[in-house]
C-alpha cells in the first residue's frame, strides 16, 4: 500500500510519524547561544518551520526615519550572518530531523522589528473550484490583491487562519480525542 490512503474526509498522510515532540526534540538539539529562548516549532504533513529569537542588537538607534532605517539594516546584517555562520550546523540538524520526521526543515528568525524565513516549500494543492469560489478569486487578482488565482487562495487561507484561530484550536482538540478514542478500539 502507498503512503496515501482513502480515509473518511479525504486523503490522509498515512505512516507520516508524528512530530508532535519536534519543538522539544529542537530545543534539545540545536547549539547553546543561537536563539534566546526555545525556537517556535509549528509542523504540518509536509514541513517543520524552526523561528528562533536572535540576541538583541545592543545598538540604541534614535526614534527618527534614519535611525529606524539603520536599525533595520542592521537587523537586516545581524540575520544575514546567522544564516551565513549557521548553514553546514543548520542543514546537518535538518538532515536528522528529516530523518526522523520525514518531512522537510525550513528556518527562520525574529530580531527586533524583522521576521525572516529562510527557504520554504511552497506545496501544490490539488482542488476543484465551483464558479462561485472562482469569482472570489477573480476579484482579488482583478482587485490587485493577489497576482494569481493561486495567490488569492493563499492570501484567502491566511486570512481565515488569523482569524479563525481559536476555532481551528478547538476543532483540533476535538480531533485529538477522536484519535485517542479511535486508538482505544477494537484493532481491525
Amino acid at each position: 500500500m502507498s503512503a496515501r490512503g482513502r480515509a473518511r474526509g479525504g486523503w490522509q498522510q498515512a505512516d507520516l510519524p508524528a512530530a508532535e515532540d519536534a519543538g522539544a526534540w529542537f530545543a534539545g538539539r540545536l547549539p547553546e547561544g543561537w536563539f534566546t529562548g526555545a525556537p517556535e516549532v509549528t509542523c504540518d504533513r509536509d514541513e517543520i518551520v524552526v523561528v528562533g529569537e536572535l540576541p538583541g542588537l545592543g545598538t540604541e538607534h534614535p526614534d527618527t526615519d534614519a535611525g529606524r532605517a539603520d536599525r533595520a539594516a542592521e537587523e537586516a546584517g545581524r540575520i544575514a550572518r546567522f544564516r551565513e555562520e549557521t548553514r553546514e550546523r543548520r542543514i546537518e540538524i535538518a538532515r536528522q530531523a528529516e530523518s526522523r520526521y520525514q518531512r522537510k526543515v525550513a528556518w527562520g528568525v525574529r530580531l527586533g522589528d524583522t521576521s525572516e524565513l529562510f527557504t520554504t516549500i511552497s506545496v501544490p494543492v490539488m482542488t476543484r473550484l465551483r464558479q462561485r469560489e472562482r469569482i472570489v478569486l477573480d476579484t482579488l487578482v482583478d482587485a490587485g490583491v493577489a497576482r494569481s488565482r493561486s495567490d488569492a487562495l493563499s492570501w484567502s487561507v491566511r486570512l481565515v487562519g488569523e482569524h479563525a484561530d481559536e476555532w481551528l484550536a478547538e476543532l483540533r482538540s476535538a480531533m485529538a480525542r477522536v484519535e485517542d478514542l479511535r486508538s482505544q478500539g477494537p484493532s481491525a
